[in-house]
């Protein structure tokens, strides 16, 4: 057992994408997470290679029938014990489980009640279908990504199910457990995608409130619009990030571009933007992103090569600091953030539906004869 959350105990009811997550982020700082796979699921002996879902890391797997009575009872059961559940169903499902708030929390009144979902647990849309991009796109944040005159471009599924998802219910869940800590009282966390996905988006509307943001996609400072803030393909087929915001950081960019008798007080007006975007296409074209990656080593002209993720892992500055790592033959990244004191860990691969079934259960206080009647009864794998 390490890092800061050592001694939380969480209930995962398994899903997939933002709750998987969140789970993920509490077990790398310590929690101990109990995860409930489908027992349909289930494999034994557990197959020899390992589950692909690297969210799933860190966390035992126990294989529960939740249409037995028995298999219910289980959970319950161990929500007694559980500073927290999570779960990542449609509004309604877990009551119709017989798991919903009013259950688990008359067993316990002091746990943290996490729903992860798109669109919230009320509200017209609330049984709809969707992914990242209908959630982002509904938060008003997918219109805002993308170049002029083009199409909103989705950012993988980055903004919804893990920004706006899933470190949203890992903050809610500690926030409520905290809460519960203080005034003996748990509560239902209700963390929905296009909440989050819309929080993520407050710098944004405190620019539009100042009158430096306008709508129209790629044409402000942060969207594409300005050149200081773009991506540039090399002479090789590479591309170089460029994000010289503060006038300072600028005047770096321009005198190691070899512009640097250009007048420098015209960076915020836009008017001179498509030329200088222009100018600055011409010369990143002329040399290999190695070659910049030397030019720019050491300065704060803020740029950086754009990597990709076999590329990453292996970047000097990853390295140095571990930001990836490997467990179980699988690159990965590291647990993040850093805890100096108590530092995180992967504690084990993800696992395989039900793996942990026996030692999982006796850890968190049933009997091993309990153990075995529940797996007679059909109601574990």
């Amino acid at each position: 057992m390490s890092g800061p959350l050592e001694g939380i105990r969480i209930i995962e009811l398994a899903g997939l994408g933002p709750a998987p997550f969140a789970g993920m982020m509490l077990s790398d700082a310590g929690a101990d997470i109990i995860r409930i796979d489908r027992s349909d699921r289930a494999h034994y002996p557990p197959r020899q290679e390992a589950h692909v879902d690297l969210m799933n890391r860190g966390r035992r797997s126990v294989a529960v029938d939740l249409k037995h009575p028995d298999g219910v009872a289980l959970v319950l059961r161990l929500v007694e014990g559980a500073d927290g559940l999570m779960e990542g169903f449609r509004p309604g499902v877990a009551e119709r489980l017989g798991l919903g708030p009013d259950e688990c929390l008359a067993r316990n009144p002091r746990l943290a009640y996490g729903r992860m979902t798109g669109y919230g647990q009320d509200g017209p849309m609330a049984q709809a279908a969707g992914h990242d991009i209908d959630y982002i796109a509904l938060s008003g944040a997918l219109e805002a990504i993308g170049r002029a005159g083009d199409r909103p471009v989705p950012p993988l599924n980055l903004v919804g199910d893990f920004g706006g998802g899933g470190m949203l219910l890992a903050y809610g869940m500690l926030a409520a457990i905290l809460g519960a800590r203080t005034t003996g009282k748990g509560q239902v966390i209700d963390a929905a995608m296009v909440d989050g996905a819309a929080a993520l988006m407050t710098m944004t509307y405190t620019l539009r409130s100042a009158g430096i943001w306008q709508d129209a996609r790629g044409t402000n400072l942060l969207d594409t619009g300005a050149h200081f803030y773009e991506v540039y393909e090399t002479s090789d087929g590479g591309f170089i990030g460029v994000g010289a915001i503060e006038p300072q950081f600028y005047a770096e960019l321009m005198q190691l571009l070899g512009l640097g008798d250009e007048d420098l007080s015209t960076q915020m007006d836009r008017t001179t933007w498509p030329a200088m975007k222009e100018r600055f296409t011409a010369i990143f074209a002329g040399r290999t992103r190695a070659e910049w990656e030397e030019v720019f080593a050491g300065s704060d002209a803020c740029v950086a090569p754009v990597l990709s993720a076999t590329e990453a892992p292996d970047h000097p500055h990853n390295r140095a600091r571990g930001t990836f790592t490997e467990v179980a033959g699988v690159v990965q990244p590291a647990p993040a953030p850093r805890f100096l004191s108590t530092p995180g860990e992967i504690r084990r691969p993800p696992p395989n539906p039900g793996q942990h079934g026996d030692e999982a259960l006796v850890d968190w206080g049933l009997s091993t004869d309990e153990v075995a009647g529940l797996r007679e009864s059909g109601s574990i794998r």
